[in-house]
């Protein structure tokens, strides 16, 4: 078997059986066919005979690139669901990846704004342009429900219901879940739709989908990304701001005001409330500078 065969078996698996989204399924199999790429120039080995032994090689050539912890752990996470389903599918007898560790990895707070950051930001948009409208649309929804960046260029019109306040998110996995829409929110929403997307020649296939570019077409991610970074440049912020920024501000803003963590974790679509609770160190964060700031041993 190549690892042209067994890499498109691995994909239907993950896609079909494990429901996994495009966005993780894609980094799955780019860090498998790095490794692909390295068996077949270096070692000339395939998929069902690769060892423990070069595999540890791979992995130690690729530490020295000075490749964060992170990336690292991400990549031994992809082999490892590999050969165990190379394992579990009875291709291989054994499993090469059995002994292989991840590097440790310290704890990870995200950067959230503030408030006041947030309308920073919004202030430096310029409304007088479709593009400006637009563009703080977006923002306030990925600031007011907390959307990621894939859920916000898939929002459908159809999934929006004014009635009741709630959209319909379509999320990881093809979980769906339903997320409150402020008034504010939603009339900003309903001003974009009727003066502004309205003036757009849509493409047949993104009749549904609510935010589009200048030629009628769904947004991508990178051009979001980019929107981002140039208004807070515009703000004057020094963060490395994306838009997942604002949906760990979306989180942290609603536990710094008194929302139940259970509540947060339904918003947010997190499977398992240990994610969620990350948020509640970032609030222990902002209390410890609290006591240093404020407490008057800390001023002696």
């Amino acid at each position: 078997m190549t690892w042209k065969e067994k890499i498109e078996d691995f994909e239907k698996f993950l896609k079909y059986e494990r429901n996994f989204s495009d966005n993780t399924l894609d980094a799955y199999l780019r860090d498998i066919r790095k490794l692909q790429s390295y068996a077949e120039e270096t070692l000339d080995v395939g998929p069902l005979e690769i060892s423990y032994e070069n595999l540890q090689e791979y992995l130690f050539q690729l530490s020295k690139q000075k490749f964060s912890e992170r990336s690292q752990a991400r990549w031994i996470s992809s082999i490892k669901a590999f050969f165990k389903y190379l394992a579990e599918d009875e291709a291989r007898e054994d499993n090469p990846t059995t002994l292989l560790e991840s590097p440790k990895l310290g704890f990870y707070l995200p950067d959230t704004l503030s408030f006041q950051d947030v309308e920073r930001i919004i202030k430096a948009i310029n409304l007088s342009t479709d593009l400006g409208r637009r563009n703080h649309c977006m923002i306030e929804v990925l600031y007011g429900c907390g959307l990621r960046v894939s859920e916000l260029i898939d929002l459908k019109i159809s999934n929006i219901n004014f009635k009741e306040s709630y959209l319909k998110v379509d999320g990881k996995g093809d979980k769906s879940r339903f997320v409150p829409l402020a008034h504010f929110t939603a009339k900003l929403i309903k001003q974009y739709i009727t003066e502004v997307r309205s003036k757009y020649k849509v493409n047949k296939k993104c009749e549904d989908i609510l935010f589009l570019n200048s030629r009628g077409s769904a947004m991508s991610r990178v051009i979001v990304f980019i929107i981002i970074k140039e208004l807070t440049e515009k703000a004057g912020i020094n963060k490395k701001i994306s838009p997942h920024t604002f949906r760990h501000s979306f989180a942290t803003h609603l536990l710094q005001n008194g929302a139940d963590l259970r509540y947060i974790q339904e918003m947010l679509g997190h499977s398992s409330i240990t994610t969620t609770e990350i948020y509640t160190h970032l609030k222990n964060e902002e209390l410890r500078d609290v006591i240093l700031n404020y407490h008057p041993r800390n001023k002696v």
